[in-house]
This record gives structure tokens, C-alpha cells and sequence, in this order.
């Protein structure tokens, strides 16, 4: 492999910009602050859900799922990869709805012929190749928070660190499946149609959660959506139309703060002010405050207790 994957955020308009630059058409992602079909229902047409979770480490493999149940005669009809390298679970959920719904989404051109190169190939090999993609690689890598001091591509296991998890469900010939890199085959919830896939898979997404103690709630649930400007254009809603355009705005300038590490500038800015401080002939003023100030707050701190 000729380079490691960053980890990227569960975020409506890091996916929407990243499955883009990929070359999707006509798709975005928004994020689901209710478990509640109708709710789900207003987004139609939803053509999976990615759900982010804190993943149990320490949890023995078992031979069936806890819920749903394995099937392995899937891998040869639908596209399922299992995950062989770190911090591309985020990715790799995307996909596993985009290349599943192929027939319902634009996935362009790039896409298209990864999957068909890989549809001969065992779920392990899927894997490999995807983790091996060049252009799914940077694409995504594109998107992680820059840090200077962090690099995630060498990063080893912590043990005492959380892990999170990202996985898909989608509506494919006629099933609910639940794709999960990390698990040997794909695990259907039972017959599940693409118009009926809210009333379906709420309840699958409840038991799961359900399976938490109650204090845990760090979840994140996206849903991969048509495009709401067109919905807008197509329903002469001018307000929804406006309201989307600028999600789009915020996104863009959000995904651009993501690229950059603004150590450079604060370092310029901090130069800027010691400069200041010593043409006024104040910076000896300055450094004593500061330590006073420092002196005082250790000391608050210290009389609390902490």
C-alpha cells in the first residue's frame, strides 16, 4: 500500500463533498436528529443510512449476529468489502450504499469501473483493493482535520482510547442489510423494499442502540438523500432552495478550515504581538502580568482542590 487513510468526520457536509469529488451525482447527506420514520420519511427518496457508533472493544466474535443474521450467499450478488485497514470504515460505509444503489444514484464513471473491476472478488479482496485505491484514498484523506503534531496513518492502539465505528444499512433486492466491514458477511433484518425502508430500519437501529447503557449517547446517524435542491427546483420552493444554497456555502467553508492547521498563523500573530510589546517598551510589563496572572490561577486552583 502506497499510503495510510486519516480519519474523517461523521459529518453531513464532509460525505456530501467527499462522495462528489468522487464523482457522484446528485446526492448529499443530511444528519438525523430523531429515530422516527416519518421523520426519515420526509427525506425520500433515502437511500441508506450510516450510522457511527462506539464500538465495543473486547466483545468475543460470535457465530451469528445479535440481531439480523448472516448471509453469506450475498457477498456474490451485492458489494461487500470486508475493512482491512484502519480509519476507512467512514469511507468504506459510503460505499457500501453507493455501490449497492448504482441503479437508483449516478455514481460516475470512476466508481463504476472500481466496482466492476472488484465484482469478481472475494469480500477480502474487495477489501484490499479498495484500501489499495488511489483515488478513493486521497479523496477521503482530503477531508481529515490537518494537524502537525498528529499523525494518524502511524497511529497505534490505544488501549484505553474509544474507538468508533461507522457501518450502512440499505434496502438491496428486496432485504434490509446491515454492511459491516468488520464482520464476515453482510446480515440481513428481514424483506425490506426501498419505499419501506424508514419503517424498517428505525426499529433495527433502536435494538442497537437499546444495547448501550443508557448514559452512552455518542451516536451519529447520517442519511444519504437526493439532492434537496433539486426537490427544492422541482417543488418551486424558492425559501427551501435559498436554505440549501448556503448549507452548500457553510459546507464548503467548513470542509476548507478542515485542510488547513492554523499553528503558522497563530505562531505569525504571536510574533506580531511580542514585536508590538517591544517597540511600546512594555514587553518586561507584559511577561510579569502574564506570570501573576498564571501564579494567581494556580494558587485559585490550588486552594479548590484541583
Amino acid at each position: 500500500m502506497s499510503g495510510g487513510w486519516n480519519t474523517i468526520e461523521s459529518d453531513a457536509g464532509v460525505f456530501t463533498y467527499l462522495v462528489e469529488n468522487l464523482g457522484v451525482k446528485q446526492i448529499q447527506f443530511e444528519e438525523l436528529i430523531a429515530l422516527d420514520a416519518d421523520y426519515l420519511r420526509q427525506h425520500n427518496p433515502v437511500y441508506g443510512v450510516i450510522f457511527l457508533f462506539k464500538y465495543p472493544l473486547g466483545e468475543k466474535r460470535t457465530q451469528e449476529p445479535k440481531d439480523g443474521a448472516f448471509d453469506y450467499n450475498a457477498t456474490e450478488s451485492i458489494f461487500f468489502a470486508n475493512q482491512t485497514i484502519q480509519n476507512a470504515c467512514g469511507t468504506q460505509a459510503l460505499l457500501s450504499v453507493l455501490l449497492n444503489q448504482d441503479v437508483e444514484v449516478d455514481i460516475g464513471a470512476q466508481l463504476r469501473d472500481f466496482k466492476d473491476f472488484t465484482g469478481a472478488f472475494p469480500s477480502d479482496l474487495r477489501g484490499e483493493a479498495l484500501s489499495n485505491s488511489e483515488l478513493i484514498r486521497d479523496v477521503h484523506n482530503s477531508f481529515a482535520r490537518s494537524s502537525p503534531f498528529v499523525d494518524e496513518t502511524q497511529r497505534s492502539n490505544i488501549p484505553d482510547e474509544d474507538v468508533y465505528h461507522f457501518i450502512a444499512y440499505t434496502p438491496i433486492n428486496g432485504q434490509l442489510y446491515e454492511i459491516d466491514g468488520l464482520q464476515p458477511a453482510p446480515i440481513s433484518h428481514g424483506p425490506c423494499t426501498f419505499s419501506d425502508f424508514p419503517e424498517k430500519v428505525i426499529p433495527v437501529l433502536q435494538r442497537r442502540i437499546e444495547r448501550y447503557p443508557a448514559t452512552e449517547i455518542r451516536f451519529n446517524l447520517l442519511a444519504m438523500v437526493k439532492d434537496l435542491r433539486l426537490k427544492a427546483r422541482e417543488i418551486g420552493d424558492q425559501e427551501m432552495l435559498d436554505r440549501e444554497e448556503k448549507k452548500r456555502e457553510s459546507w464548503s467553508w467548513e470542509n476548507a478550515l478542515r485542510r488547513h492547521n492554523f499553528v503558522g498563523f497563530v505562531n505569525e500573530v504571536l510574533k506580531g504581538v511580542v514585536k508590538t510589546k517591544m517597540k511600546d517598551g512594555k514587553y518586561d510589563e507584559w511577561v510579569e502580568t502574564a506570570v501573576e496572572r498564571t501564579k494567581n490561577r494556580r494558587d485559585e486552583l490550588r486552594k479548590k482542590g484541583a
